[in-house]
């Protein structure tokens, strides 16, 4: 499980910065991309900051080229990468709010893909791990937009784990409850924090899916939400 190759998206986030120091300590060279992102984020000679747009394809290919340039393959993806919006139903949802979930929850994620995963395949060996949410199985009311959105990134990985089985490539997704970082205690600062789910563990489960012991898991979206119901 030591000296792979990961890219992480959102590396530097709430939850991003957690999985980046996991493998990190694992001793795997990490390549952190983010919108904004800096090598002093991590200072750690296994680190590699790379800054991507992942609203733009020639962005997120420049992400995968520069990879596979500089270590020749990619073993591991964890995409990170999403948003939050809502707060009305759906009949009231404005097409910003609609476009701006699928973006950031869905075609971000298919623009990771479409770079990757032809590296992966011709290896004849990757995971890629993608970080969606606990709402995604349980829809919640003024929520559509984000609902949706985590709910199709599900089935892009389903998808993703049948057509790249054959091939070495496993796929899979967490789903997480409400996590315990600063910002979501500032946006909900009345909440019983104790209930919410510490960014650590989520980023151990995803540590635990991208090693050996996960080898059979394909196409699995595991919930990790804690004392959430």
């Amino acid at each position: 499980m030591s000296e792979r190759i990961v890219v992480i998206t959102g590396a530097n986030g709430g939850l991003g910065s957690f999985v980046t120091r996991r493998f990190l300590a694992n001793g795997d060279t990490v390549v952190g991309a983010s919108r904004s992102i800096q090598q002093s984020d991590f200072p750690d000679d296994r680190f590699v900051a790379i800054t991507t747009d992942f609203f733009d394809v020639a962005s997120v290919q420049n992400l995968a080229d520069q990879t596979i340039t500089r270590f020749g393959r990619i073993d591991v993806v964890v995409h990170v990468v999403g948003g939050f919006a809502g707060g009305k139903p759906l009949h009231e949802t404005g097409e910003q709010t609609w476009s701006q979930m699928l973006d950031q929850n869905l075609n971000a994620a298919f623009h990771v893909v479409r770079a990757v995963i032809p590296h992966m395949r011709k290896a004849g060996a990757g995971r890629f791990i993608a970080v969606g949410s606990h709402a995604a199985e349980r829809p919640l009311a003024n929520l559509g937009a984000y609902v949706v959105s985590k709910a199709a990134l599900v089935t892009l990985i389903k998808t993703l784990a049948l057509e790249n089985a054959d091939c070495g490539v496993l796929a899979n997704a967490v789903l997480p409850g409400t996590m315990d970082t600063p910002a979501n205690r500032t946006a909900m600062p009345s909440a019983d924090f104790k209930k919410w789910v510490p960014p650590a563990d989520v980023a151990e489960v995803i540590f635990w899916l991208a090693g050996d012991l996960a080898g059979q898991l394909n196409g699995a979206a595991i919930p990790v939400n804690g004392r959430e119901p």
